[in-house]
């Protein structure tokens, strides 16, 4: 999935990675994709209009929004993205995603290079970068390879910033315990800190994962969405309560099957030491509300500030 010596602006050769999930998770052309993003704002699930972004005018330090296919969460993500519009740009995004792929090592960040998409390369913040890669976080490019929950938040930014300059930070991590999670944590503060730039940290999650396709089971009688809805309530409450803590043994003691709850603490994390004082669920909604079957997963978005 990469290839090396791309031009990326200005004549500078970098490695690049190709885009993985297009043509699945979202459309493969340009126009195609412009459309869906689309979609996703105006549906009825979805954030209610266009959004155009205004002058920084918040304090938004960090996002929950969902990866899966755009059809299915996309509408919900636009409410994570409308906001970011409404509190204006960043110059980076740190984008923490779960490993669904089980590659690389157990907190992985790519430091060199750009990612490209229907939509055109972004480049990555390689000072950035570099300063995370330390620690508990290996600079290892393989665990990005196929992974999509990172990619998937691209074509929105891309979208919402009308050619805006912006860099982007991707961190995949397949360990998601607490202790892991201070770990990046307190590298992802010290990098930050150091950053003159304006900076929002991408949790990219999805909640729960129920039914007959996954290992989560709802009571006999009991509708499988209904089940989701119920699990995700305990792990947003904490989210909402701004306790990283606490989300990750939620999670855990309930066995509640939400593949991004390291990312999502991690972010917590960050934001609470970064200032941010206040988290808001800005919609909440399951796959069964497009399509109705024995399965479903939950998904939110949500804002911290």
């Amino acid at each position: 999935m990469f290839q090396a010596h791309v031009k990326v602006g200005r004549g500078v050769v970098k490695p690049i990675r190709n885009a993985v999930v297009a043509g699945q998770f979202y459309p493969g052309s340009e126009k195609n994709l412009r459309t869906q993003i689309e979609e996703c704002f105006l549906e009825k699930r979805g954030y209610g209009k266009i959004p155009v972004v205004q002058k920084i005018r918040g304090n938004l330090k960090g996002l929950v929004v969902p990866h899966a296919g755009f059809v299915y969460s996309g509408a919900i993500a636009s409410h994570a993205y409308g906001r970011l519009a409404e509190q204006g740009f960043a110059e980076t995004f740190i984008i923490l995603g779960p490993n669904h792929t089980g590659m690389g090592s157990g907190v992985s960040v790519m430091t060199e290079g750009a990612w490209k998409t229907p939509l055109g390369a972004v480049s990555l913040d390689e000072t950035l970068a570099q300063s995370i890669a330390t620690g508990i976080v290996d600079q290892d490019p393989s665990a990005h390879t196929y992974e999509h929950s990172i990619e998937v938040q691209l074509p929105f930014l891309q979208y919402l910033g009308q050619g805006r300059p912006f860099e982007f930070v991707p961190i995949c991590m397949m360990m998601q315990d607490y202790e892991a999670v201070q770990e990046v944590g307190a590298i992802l503060v010290k990098a930050i800190q150091r950053s003159k730039k304006r900076i929002v940290l991408v949790a990219s999650s999805d909640f729960s994962h129920a039914g007959f396709n996954y290992r989560s089971t709802p009571p006999s009688g009991m509708r499988v969405d209904k089940y989701a809805t119920e699990q995700d309530a305990l792990a947003i409450k904490d989210i909402l309560s701004l306790d990283p803590q606490q989300l990750i043994e939620t999670v855990e003691r309930h066995t509640i099957t939400m593949c991004g709850s390291g990312p999502v603490a991690a972010m917590l994390l960050v934001a609470k030491k970064l200032g941010g004082t206040t988290a808001e669920l800005l919609k909440y909604g399951t796959s069964y509300d497009v399509h109705p079957d024995s399965s479903c997963v939950g998904y939110g978005a949500i804002a911290v500030s």
